[in-house]
């Protein structure tokens, strides 16, 4: 089989999503999808091209003053019935759509077509970001290839609906334990009720006052939610053991330390362990690479309510945001869609800043 990625194909940037749709790539399987992107990039005579795993990096070196990152992840979430794609007017319907291979083909499209850019650009398209962070590619290429991510400023083309989303949200995820003594529930008294026990502590989180935070003009809302609760033994005995998992998302002026510190503090007497963590990212607008971006998008940037690859870059001291034409509301849908109009303004917006 040829490789869909016609330059036909690759010119029209709507055209260029549906092809990337139709190539199934559910994380962990994005060999044939990197296949296809690395024999379109390796044909480009204005770019360096290199691999690693299901990660391909491509670049151009023309001696800018500035060098800028445009990222997008490969892969999926599994199908739901989604696969192939279908157009209904102005609308593709598929797995990805949204999240995030409209963004993918905004890139690949520019690698393509634009090979004198303002600004020195770094194209990543990147395995395995839609599961546990060790697999991610961004992940795996800081670790092999520091190098690749050395830039300005960074654009991630997550789905945005066509905003600026700065930053992202930091997350924590924590479990809470109780004990109780089973007993027989004709005779609870005996016993102590392990279930009962975390009252308390859902009690905090229903009324918890949640924290809106300003940075840069970017109002990040803080939330902190039970997502999991399990218990029970029988329909007749009093459980002896509750376990309830915790999802905190946090502005990003607060670090992961001060995160744990007020999410302990949230549930004083009760058994925490922190089971997983990652840090938010500043909006980081000041960059004049960063400037010169919302200047050609032509609206201001709203904060990103969620944690996204961004926060690799910021761990790394490179500003970056988020950018996309898909709905991050449509994201992971059987519903997932995005529509060809936002795809054409995407590719616009990209091309007056890179040019």
């Amino acid at each position: 089989m040829g490789n869909p990625l016609t330059p036909q194909t690759l010119a029209d940037p709507t055209a260029l999503t549906r092809a990337l749709v139709d190539i199934e790539s559910v994380s962990g399987d994005e060999a044939a999808i990197a296949d296809h992107v690395e024999e379109v990039l390796r044909s480009q005579t204005h770019l360096s091209v290199e691999r690693h795993h299901h990660t391909i990096m491509a670049r151009t070196d023309l001696g800018r003053a500035e060098r800028v990152v445009l990222a997008g992840h490969l892969d999926t979430v599994p199908i739901a019935d989604n696969l192939p794609s279908r157009l209904d007017g102005d609308v593709l319907y598929g797995c990805g759509t949204s999240d995030m291979k409209s963004g993918v083909a905004l890139a690949l499209h520019l690698a393509v077509t634009e090979p004198a850019p303002r600004h020195d650009v770094t194209y990543l398209f990147y395995e395995c970001e839609e599961i546990d962070s060790a697999r991610n590619g961004l992940t795996l290429v800081s670790a092999a290839h520091p190098h690749w991510l050395a830039a300005d400023f960074a654009v991630l083309l997550e789905p945005t609906y066509g905003l600026v989303e700065a930053g992202c949200q930091g997350t924590m995820r924590a479990i809470v334990r109780t004990t109780g003594t089973r007993a027989h529930a004709a005779r609870s008294w005996l016993g102590a009720n392990a279930i009962h026990a975390v009252g308390e502590l859902l009690s905090r989180l229903a009324t918890y006052p949640a924290r809106t935070v300003d940075i840069d003009g970017c109002r990040y809302r803080e939330g902190f939610n039970a997502v999991g609760i399990t218990g029970g033994v029988a329909g007749n005995v009093i459980p002896d053991a509750c376990e309830v998992e915790l999802n905190l998302r946090f502005a990003p002026d607060r670090s992961v330390a001060q995160a744990e510190a007020h999410l302990r503090e949230v549930c004083a007497g009760y058994d925490v362990e922190i089971v997983d963590a990652a840090p938010g990212a500043l909006p980081g607008l000041g960059a004049a690479a960063a400037r010169h971006f919302l200047a050609a998008v032509g609206q201001p940037p709203a904060a990103k309510l969620g944690w996204t690859d961004v926060a690799r870059f910021a761990e790394l001291g490179i500003p970056a945001v988020n950018f996309g034409p898909g709905d991050p509301n449509l994201a992971h849908t059987r519903d997932e869609h995005v529509e060809l109009s936002k795809i054409t303004d995407g590719a616009q917006v990209l091309r007056r800043w890179l040019t």
